[in-house]
């Protein structure tokens, strides 16, 4: 099972960058689809980013594409998320996910989760 700790959240201004970092333990890693989902205070949690198991495909919500991309190191059991541009509305809590399946390029089914890394945006 692949356990998941996120770093890099924090306090930024509108308009600045932050690079969110998620590191895993477990012999796997590199087999699963990873990603990133975000909740902000009396809202649900929502889908912000993907990446497939080998890192070829990517996928990102609406909201972020063009201002975020996520990235991982195999060798370094790491993925991030690079957020540019940001805004007070991409304030949440930033959680990891993993999928429960390997080798899959989508992430259909997270099963594995951090512990979340806070995010806020001042404007």
């Amino acid at each position: 099972q692949v356990q998941l700790v996120e770093s890099g959240g924090g306090l930024v201004q509108a308009g600045g960058s932050l690079r969110l970092s998620c590191a895993a333990s477990g012999r796997t890693f590199s087999w699963y689809a990873m990603g990133w989902f975000r909740q902000a205070p009396g809202k649900e949690r929502e889908f912000v980013a993907a990446i497939s198991w080998t890192g070829g495909s990517t996928s990102y919500a609406d909201s972020v594409k063009g201002r975020v991309s996520i990235s991982r190191d195999n060798v370094k059991n790491t993925v991030y998320l690079e957020m540019n541009s940001l805004k007070p509305e991409d304030t949440a809590i930033y959680y990891c996910a993993a999928d429960s399946e390997p080798f899959r390029s989508n992430l259909d089914a997270p099963n594995s989760w951090g512990q979340g890394t806070q995010v806020t945006v001042s404007s």
